[in-house]
């Protein structure tokens, strides 16, 4: 699985950025899907989640701003960043890896295949 981040740059607090991945096989149904970022000096964290069944979780610091989702004709995953602020400053990463229905991952460890990352600023 290769997955092709896009999308970062610099943006104003307040403002909204649309996060891209692109992967190369269809994630749909068979695999769990996510969104994290790592912060300079910080541990990489998860920010949302898309599980097999097409739910979506997210980290608390960002509920009500950011939103997952995947375009199935594409093989992509979004990250839609709403009301940014400086604390969402990082690099972001998308991660996938095979999950049944019911499966759930979280963790960095529990993903095997990442993109190259995409920076986001906000300042």
């Amino acid at each position: 699985v290769q997955l092709v981040e896009s999308g970062g740059g610099l943006v104003q607090p307040g403002g909204s950025l649309r996060l891209s991945c692109e992967t190369s096989v269809d994630t749909a149904s068979t695999y769990c899907v996510a969104w994290f970022r790592q912060a300079p000096g910080k541990e990489r964290e998860g920010v949302a989640f898309i599980d097999p069944g097409g739910e979506s979780t997210y980290t608390d610091s960002v509920k009500g701003r950011f939103t997952i989702s995947q375009d199935n004709a594409v093989n992509t995953i979004y990250l839609q960043m709403d009301n940014l602020k400086r604390e969402d400053t990082a690099m972001y990463y998308c991660a996938s890896d095979f999950c049944a229905v019911g499966w759930v991952r979280r963790t960095v460890e529990s993903y095997n295949y990442w993109g190259q990352g995409t920076q986001v600023t906000v300042s």
